[in-house]
């Protein structure tokens, strides 16, 4: 599989923005008439991401999350940024459908679109053994994870389409669904199983939007967003948390370079924001000839 490992790609790590994938210098006014909806804004890499894509130019920004008060401390970060983005937000929780669709109507109501659409919000829980597990609390985290994520895919979808359908026809690149997968999807570690069961989920379903939507030009992709020292990394385990190194503008500048189109060869895929984007796509035709970055059942060995 030359530089392919079976897991994961040989590449340059990187732990915060980098020139090729920042907002502001390489991706300056990629999205300068683009509306981005985020759902898990209020902190964090959805925090993060809102900025980044003011800073890349966005026409419009819409928050969600459960916090008011978080809301406007994001929305102030989006105005910072870029005064010229429009913002707004409502209080949403993602395992509520009808809370999720009234977000989005009232996002294309005031924007008049939906360009990219980034399911960040996300949820764990304490670490224990199957056996020990508290079934509303492993259950919690396929509602936050899972359902969350099949909300936000649900009702975006519909205005994502629109976006690749009119986008495309001048030449331009639309339709752009982000859901935040994680590295702990590829991994079975003791007691995380209600996490890592729906993160590898995320990754399959990623792989169904793309299956069911590409002729409608939905551009789909399973994001891990590095280790990032969020209210979630700190809720593993405390020997894990050496591993939580990267920044949280690393994911969010990923995001920005995900919608730009330069990676739609990817979608339907599991990508790391820890990725170098150039060397990942030198990549490009070993990753299409041999299908990789996927859930696939080994059969050989």
């Amino acid at each position: 599989m030359s530089s392919i490992q079976s897991q994961f790609l040989d590449l340059t790590a990187h732990n915060t923005c980098y020139d090729a994938i920042d907002p502001q210098v390489a991706l300056k006014d990629s999205a300068s008439d683009k509306v981005i909806f985020i759902a898990g804004a209020s902190k964090g890499i959805g925090q993060a991401t809102a900025t980044a894509f003011a800073q890349a130019g966005a026409k419009a920004v819409y928050l969600t999350a459960r916090s008011e008060e978080a809301l406007k401390e994001t929305q102030n970060l989006v105005r910072t940024a870029n005064p010229n983005t429009r913002c707004a937000y409502a209080v949403c929780d993602v395992t509520d459908a009808r809370q999720v669709e009234a977000a989005v109507k009232d996002c294309a109501a005031q924007f008049g679109a939906i360009d990219v659409a980034d399911a960040n919000a996300g949820y764990l829980g304490p670490w224990v053994k199957i056996g020990e597990s508290d079934p509303e609390g492993w259950w919690r985290n396929w509602e936050v994870n899972m359902q969350g994520s099949y909300h936000v895919i649900r009702y975006t979808l519909p205005h994502l389409i629109e976006s690749a359908k009119t986008r495309g026809a001048e030449g331009r690149s639309g339709g752009h669904l982000i859901l935040i997968s994680s590295i702990g999807a590829q991994f079975v570690m003791p007691g995380a199983s209600d996490y890592q069961t729906s993160k590898h989920a995320i990754n399959r379903l990623c792989e169904f939007v793309q299956s069911d939507h590409d002729e409608d030009g939905i551009k789909c992709f399973a994001v891990h967003p590095g280790g990032v020292a969020t209210d979630i990394g700190h809720s593993m385990p405390a020997h894990m948390h050496e591993y939580l190194v990267d920044d949280p503008s690393l994911a969010a500048s990923f995001a920005v370079w995900l919608s730009t189109g330069d990676a739609d060869w990817a979608k339907g895929r599991y990508l790391s924001a820890n990725w170098d984007v150039t060397e990942l796509t030198a990549l490009k035709p070993e990753i299409l000839r041999d299908d990789l970055l996927v859930n696939r059942l080994r059969a050989k060995a």
